[in-house]
């Protein structure tokens, strides 16, 4: 009976990981596809900006891929770096919603082809923000393109 005690502890943490594996999954978007996830985010950022705004924010979003090596949903869902992903952010709530929006299919396709975009549209930024906000990170930066209201930077 000793020998077969040892993996109780083991069982239990192993549990307690997964659950809280599971619930930080739950928490992040778990519930949408990984294409759907990108094109909420495309939708989120930048659909009032119309196509060309969407296609600027997807290059983007297809930079960080490159860089971070990780897939679309994993750069859209880290922490601070999309503010429509954010847990205080009130668009959170409806994000659903936008997969409904009249310019969805378009942000669908961009993020099924999110791999085969054209980075120079960007000037391969990885960063962008509105004109209407001035975050630490952009301070002292010249920004490489603007398109509409996003100002875009390569650092």
């Amino acid at each position: 009976m000793i020998q077969s005690e040892w993996y109780r502890p083991a069982l239990a943490l192993g549990a307690i990981v997964f659950a809280v594996f599971f619930a930080v999954i739950s928490a992040n978007g778990d519930q949408f596809t990984q294409q759907e996830i990108v094109a909420i985010t495309i939708l989120a950022e930048a659909r009032g900006e119309g196509k060309r705004g969407m296609y600027a924010v997807a290059c983007v979003i297809s930079k960080r891929m490159k860089e971070r090596k990780k897939t679309g949903a994993q750069v859209c869902l880290q922490p601070w770096q999309f503010s429509c992903w954010n847990k205080n952010d009130p668009q959170r709530p409806h994000l659903r919603k936008l997969l409904r929006h009249e310019l969805a299919p378009y942000a669908m396709k961009l993020a099924k082809n999110i791999d085969n975009l054209q980075l120079k549209f960007v000037e391969f930024a990885n960063h962008y923000h509105t004109k209407r906000v001035s975050p630490y990170w952009s301070k002292g930066k010249r920004p490489v393109a603007t398109i509409g209201n996003h100002l875009f930077f390569k650092l």
